[in-house]
């Protein structure tokens, strides 16, 4: 029977040490796994980085990639979830010609709709964001494009989990055991 490919998260926990990102691609790279969005940030422990990595893959190859994570030196522990066990959300930002807020009554119709801030506003342009699901973020690109949008960026997903993860311990630990 042929396992289902889902979106998974990928939580991995690590020290702060050069050339991490580039082995982490690399255990993707060599099972030709295409890296959706990749997060890193300092987390909930200080010295401890966070790495949340959105692909799409079978759960059995994401144990594999979990184990393989877990061999390297400077990762402390490796996860992956589900989406239906993690909270999430993106942001993005929209860059737009100022002309169009005052003469397309509609722009601000779309940007009330969809919940999106006015970050910055100038005689050439204005800046929006936007944070929620993807979907959210695909529909109000659709919904700008039609205007024209002069720049768009989108950063990776960033999640927690719903239930309790039994990393903490293990950070307060390694947390003090390096201080």
């Amino acid at each position: 029977m042929n396992e289902e490919i889902k979106t998974l998260t990928i939580s991995i926990y690590t020290e702060n040490n050069i050339g991490l990102l580039n082995r982490i691609s690399a255990i993707f790279q060599r099972r030709h796994i295409n890296i959706e969005s990749l997060t890193t940030s300092q987390s909930e422990i200080d010295g401890v980085n966070r790495f949340v990595i959105v692909v799409n893959i079978t759960e059995s190859q994401a144990k594999k990639i979990v184990g393989q994570f877990e061999k390297q030196v400077e990762v402390i522990r490796a996860y992956y979830h589900k989406d239906e066990e993690t909270i999430y959300t993106e942001s993005c930002m929209f860059k737009i010609k100022s002309a169009l807020l005052f003469e397309e009554p509609q722009i601000q119709n779309i940007i009330k709709d969809s919940n999106a801030r006015i970050v910055t506003v100038n005689k050439e342009f204005f800046v929006l964001e936007k944070s929620g699901r993807r979907n959210e973020i695909e529909s109000l690109h659709r919904d700008l494009n039609v205007f024209g949008i002069m720049q768009f960026v989108r950063a990776g997903r960033i999640a927690v989990t719903k239930d309790e993860m039994k990393i903490t311990e293990m950070l307060q630990a390694f947390n003090n055991h390096n201080n």
